[in-house]
C-alpha cells in the first residue's frame, strides 16, 4: 500500500469533478488522504477486534447464566419429586386403592425403546404410574397419556392385566390443565400444606 504512495507522489495533479465543480489536488495530496482512509480503517478494525472479544465475553456468561436456570428447574423438580414420593411411601393409597409397593425414577429399555418413571406404585391387581412435576402444564398430561404411558405398556407388559391407573402429580396446577388430566382419568395429586390432596377423575 505505501508502494502506491509513493508512486502517487511523483505523478502530476489530479482534476476531480464535485458536484459540477473542478477540484485540482495533488497526488501528494491523495497520498495522504489514502494514507489517513488506512488508519481510520486500522483503527475501525482495532474496534471490531475489541467487539468481537467483548461479544465472545458475553456469550460465555449468557450459557452459564442458562446453565443456572436449568438447573434450577431441575431442582425444583427434585423437590416435588421427593414430596410426593415421601408422601405416598408413608401412606401407600392413592384414590382409595391401597398399594403394596412403591418405587421411583424406574428406567427400562427394551430393543431400542428407553423411559423412565417417576413413582410407581404396586398391588396384587393395580398399577399406578405418576408423573411429578413441579409446575404442571397441559403438555405434560399430553406426554403422560401419549408417551409416557404407551411406554409403560410395552416396557413392563407383566403388567397387561392389572389395573392401570395414570397421576400426574405436582406443586402447581392451572385449571386448564387439571380439566384435561381429570377428563382423561388422571388422577390429578396438589400439594396442600404437608399433605396431598388428591382429585379423581
Amino acid at each position: 500500500m505505501r508502494e502506491i504512495f509513493t508512486r502517487l507522489k511523483t505523478l502530476p495533479f489530479y482534476a476531480i469533478i464535485n458536484q459540477k465543480r473542478l477540484i485540482m489536488i495533488t497526488n501528494e495530496d491523495l497520498a495522504n488522504a489514502l494514507l489517513r482512509l488506512e488508519k481510520a480503517q486500522e483503527k475501525t478494525d482495532e474496534q471490531l477486534a475489541k467487539t468481537d472479544a467483548q461479544l465472545a465475553k458475553t456469550d460465555v456468561k449468557l450459557e452459564k447464566i442458562a446453565q443456572m436456570v436449568g438447573s434450577i428447574g431441575n431442582n425444583q423438580g427434585d423437590v416435588a419429586e421427593e414430596f410426593f414420593y415421601n408422601s405416598l411411601e408413608a401412606k401407600p393409597i392413592l384414590a382409595g386403592i391401597a398399594y403394596d409397593y412403591i418405587d421411583k425414577n424406574i428406567t427400562r429399555s427394551k430393543k431400542g425403546l428407553r423411559d423412565e418413571f417417576d413413582i410407581v406404585l404396586i398391588n396384587g391387581k393395580d398399577i399406578a404410574i405418576i408423573e411429578t412435576k413441579y409446575k404442571a402444564h397441559v403438555k405434560d398430561v399430553e406426554k403422560l397419556i401419549n408417551k409416557k404411558y404407551e411406554n409403560f405398556k410395552k416396557l413392563y407388559s407383566e403388567y397387561k392385566d392389572y389395573n392401570h391407573h395414570l397421576g400426574l402429580a405436582s406443586f402447581y396446577i392451572n385449571d386448564d390443565t387439571k380439566e384435561m388430566a381429570l377428563s382423561n382419568n388422571v388422577i390429578v395429586l396438589q400439594r396442600k400444606g404437608d399433605v396431598i390432596e388428591t382429585i379423581v377423575p
